[in-house]
This record gives structure tokens, C-alpha cells and sequence, in this order.
């Protein structure tokens, strides 16, 4: 294997393709001061910023605070697939929410991604926005639920082209003989992650958002008024806003224990010709199978193949990334043995026990709202989190929050310590019923 990546033992987090093709340098200073808004929110990733803009269109006074750098997880490290939805079989809420409940999420996972093309468009934001999408058959019982899902999502009135995809014609989507079909939606699609948000902080705070980067919060003081420490400052708010997802750790215990960190990973080939990437996806589509243990990939703009995959719930990272998902490229494309692999990275998604993002008010402290556990969905889950929590925040009741609120999110078992190993197993499960 012919591999131009960093060293082996650099950890997950290390520079990314994505890092590596900014189109704009942002920096915000740390907290020094004491700060007085309407709304505290925490974290710089999309929850967070998408938040703020929302707050902020409303005339709501922000204050965003980020431990690292905005965008630093995985907002700017995901494999930047836009596609429809939110969560993981919804049809099973039907018991809670009723099956206009369920019909409505499904048509807020429309929004969602509408709501992304439409924050690119207004704030004229560079981030490599492409449409065209598929999700890839690996068993004839996923060919059967493109059948289901296709016919459901006509029945909603989903605005946008569908098509499926058989075996004979899958050639003009991926080049690849592993797949035995599709279903392409051209309402989806990918785009550069970390552009996005950069392009989203810099709207964030024309419209007045004040942005702290290097300002890890280290206590919350609850109440009326929430005060929100840093090493060297505090900001003191009406209201609070917890956005760190996978990387929430013990700021909030009752709610870090409902969202597991598990690592996903992806590498970067070097720039292919033309004819290459043509041959590998004749359309430019994001592609995704639909195992357990899934692959994703897609062409960048600057054409190379973006192929992710493996998450893990082990709690342990790859040593070697590149030497761990290259043969997993080299399945789906033999065509690439040869090709040198120039990025490898990885970082933390959070995954809830039910696979529905987690968007509500702590109860015994009605000013502090929460967004998290997208599980794989968080390019556009986020952005509608941002509008659901302003809405609730900004009074708007139009029961659109409530939706979510209401739906019970299991504490994972085990505490800490035996979190990640307990999912592991029950995950191996998952992954022998693949076989068959």
C-alpha cells in the first residue's frame, strides 16, 4: 500500500482533508470577561452554531462558547453527506407520537436538509454543495425496504426525484460489482463539512452572535439565570444551551449518559483523473450501504475518494487508520490497489439508545435545553435541532419541540466504565445478522 498519511500512532485526532482545503481562516478569541445574554449555548459545532443564527434572526442576544475550535468535532470531521431524515426507523414512536406524530418527523427530516441549502444559499456559503445521492444494496431484503421507502416517501410528497436502481443499472451509479441496487434521491446530497461550519460562524456573528474559541466550561451554576464558568471568564444567561454531543463528558452527567462516543474513520485518497473518478461514480453521488458496519463514500471536489466507515463502540481508535480502512476501500474498488491514501482521521459521533436525535429541556431545570445523539444524521439533524430549540426557546409553541421532547431516551448501562464495551457486544449481534 502506497500511503502518505501521518504517523501511525497520531490518534484519531489529526489534520484532515478537511483541514487541510479550509477556504477561509477563522480564529475567536477565548473568554476573558463576564458576559451577559439572553441565550448561553455551548459547543461550536453545528448544533451550537446553527442555534445561534436561529436565536439570533429572532433578536435573541447569544453567547457561544467552544472548548476547542469551531467545528473541531464532528461537524468538521463527518463524511459531509446531506441526507434526508432524522434517526433510525421512526415508524417504531408510533406508540408515543401517534402516526401523524411519526409522519410529521419524517417530513421534518425533509426540512432539514431544506434548511442547510437554504442557510448556503442566504449566506453565500463556499462549501461544495452537490446534489445526488444513493443508498447501495449489499442483500435482496434491502432492495425490499428501498421498495417500502420509496413508495412512502411519495406518499408524504417528497419534493424531489427518486429512482430505483437494479442490478443491471447500478454501473451508473457506482462502479462497483458488490451492490445489487439503489435508490437515489436527488434531494440529498454531500458537501465540504468544515467550510460549512466556518461559512456558518461567520453568519453567526455578522448577525451580532458573540463566538469564544479555547473556552472550556468547567461549572454550571443553575437557576433562573444560568451562570456559565470558563478558566477566565463567565457569561451570565437566561438561558443555556448544551450543543457538545459526543464530547459533552461530565458537564452534564444525566444527559452524557444517554449519548454514547463511538469513533468513525475516514481516509482520503490522493487526486485521481478524471476518468477515474467517472468510473468510480459516474455521477458525483454520495453513496452509502446498508450494513450495520457501513461504508460511505464520495468524490471531493478536487477529486479524491472520501471512503468512511467502521464506527466503533469499543471505545478503542485504529492505530493506523489508513491501514485499517483501505482494505475496506479495496473491496468495494479493487481499481484504487496502487492509489496513495493522503488524509486519515477520524473523531467521535454520538449514538443514542434508539437512534433518534435527543433534542429537549433538562426537567428539573426548564432553562436549559439540549441537542445530541444524532447517530450518523447530524449534517442535517443539527440544523433542524438549531430551529426547533429557538423556536422553544423564542416562545414560538408550535409544538414541533414538544415532538421530540416527549420521546423517552433510555441512560445506556454500565456507567462509563462499561458503556462502550456493553454496546460493543450487542452490536456484534447486529453485525452476524448482516451475513444473512
Amino acid at each position: 500500500m502506497n500511503s502518505r498519511t501521518s504517523a501511525p500512532n497520531a490518534g484519531v485526532h489529526v489534520p484532515s482533508y478537511y483541514a487541510a482545503s479550509v477556504n477561509r481562516e477563522l480564529q475567536f478569541p477565548p473568554l476573558q470577561d463576564e458576559q451577559q445574554a439572553d441565550v448561553c449555548i455551548v459547543g461550536g459545532g453545528f448544533s451550537g452554531l446553527n442555534t445561534a443564527i436561529e436565536l439570533a434572526e429572532r433578536g435573541l442576544s447569544v453567547v457561544l462558547l467552544e472548548a476547542r475550535r469551531i467545528g473541531w468535532g464532528a461537524s468538521g470531521r463527518n463524511g459531509g453527506q446531506l441526507i434526508r431524515g432524522v434517526g433510525h426507523d421512526v415508524e417504531q414512536f408510533a406508540p408515543i407520537l401517534g402516526e401523524e406524530g411519526v409522519d410529521e418527523l419524517k417530513r421534518m427530516g425533509f426540512e432539514a436538509v431544506d434548511i442547510v441549502r437554504q442557510r448556503i444559499e442566504r449566506h453565500a456559503i463556499d462549501c461544495d454543495l452537490t446534489w445526488g445521492y444513493c443508498d447501495l444494496a449489499t442483500k435482496p431484503r434491502h432492495l425490499k425496504g428501498f421498495d417500502e421507502e420509496y413508495a412512502d416517501l411519495l406518499r408524504l410528497g417528497y419534493p424531489h426525484p427518486l429512482q430505483r436502481i437494479s442490478r443491471p443499472n447500478i454501473g451508473s451509479v457506482v462502479g462497483s460489482q458488490r451492490y445489487l441496487g439503489g435508490l437515489v434521491d436527488m434531494g440529498s446530497g454531500h458537501l465540504h463539512p468544515l467550510n460549512l461550519a466556518l461559512g456558518e460562524a461567520a453568519a453567526a456573528q455578522a448577525l451580532g452572535v458573540r463566538l469564544y474559541e479555547q473556552s472550556s466550561v468547567e461549572r454550571i451554576d443553575y437557576g433562573a439565570q444560568v451562570q456559565v464558568h470558563t478558566a477566565q471568564g463567565v457569561v451570565r444567561a437566561d438561558n443555556l444551551v448544551l450543543a457538545c454531543n459526543a464530547y459533552l463528558n461530565d458537564l452534564q452527567p444525566q444527559l452524557a449518559g444517554k449519548v454514547l462516543p463511538a469513533g468513525s474513520y475516514i481516509i482520503a485518497t490522493e487526486r485521481l483523473p478524471e476518468p477515474l473518478c467517472k468510473e468510480l461514480l459516474p455521477q458525483n453521488m454520495a453513496v452509502c450501504d446498508q450494513r450495520v458496519a457501513l461504508d460511505y463514500f464520495r468524490l471531493s471536489a478536487d477529486g479524491r475518494l472520501l471512503f468512511g466507515g467502521a464506527c466503533h463502540y469499543s471505545g478503542r481508535d485504529p492505530k493506523d487508520i489508513a491501514a485499517y480502512m483501505q482494505p475496506k476501500m479495496l473491496q468495494v474498488f479493487p481499481q484504487l490497489i496502487g492509489i496513495g491514501i493522503d488524509y486519515q482521521w477520524g473523531g467521535m459521533i454520538g449514538i443514542g439508545a434508539n437512534r433518534l436525535p435527543q433534542i429537549g429541556r433538562l426537567p428539573e431545570q426548564p432553562n436549559v435545553f439540549y441537542a445530541q445523539a444524532y447517530s450518523g444524521h447530524g449534517l442535517n439533524a443539527t440544523h433542524l435541532a438549531g430551529r426547533l430549540l429557538a423556536e422553544a426557546i423564542a416562545g414560538q409553541h408550535g409544538g414541533r419541540f414538544e415532538l421530540f421532547a416527549q420521546v423517552p431516551h433510555p441512560t445506556f448501562p454500565g456507567g462509563r466504565a462499561l458503556r462502550s464495551p456493553l454496546l460493543a457486544l450487542g452490536m456484534l449481534w447486529y453485525r452476524l445478522k448482516d451475513r444473512f
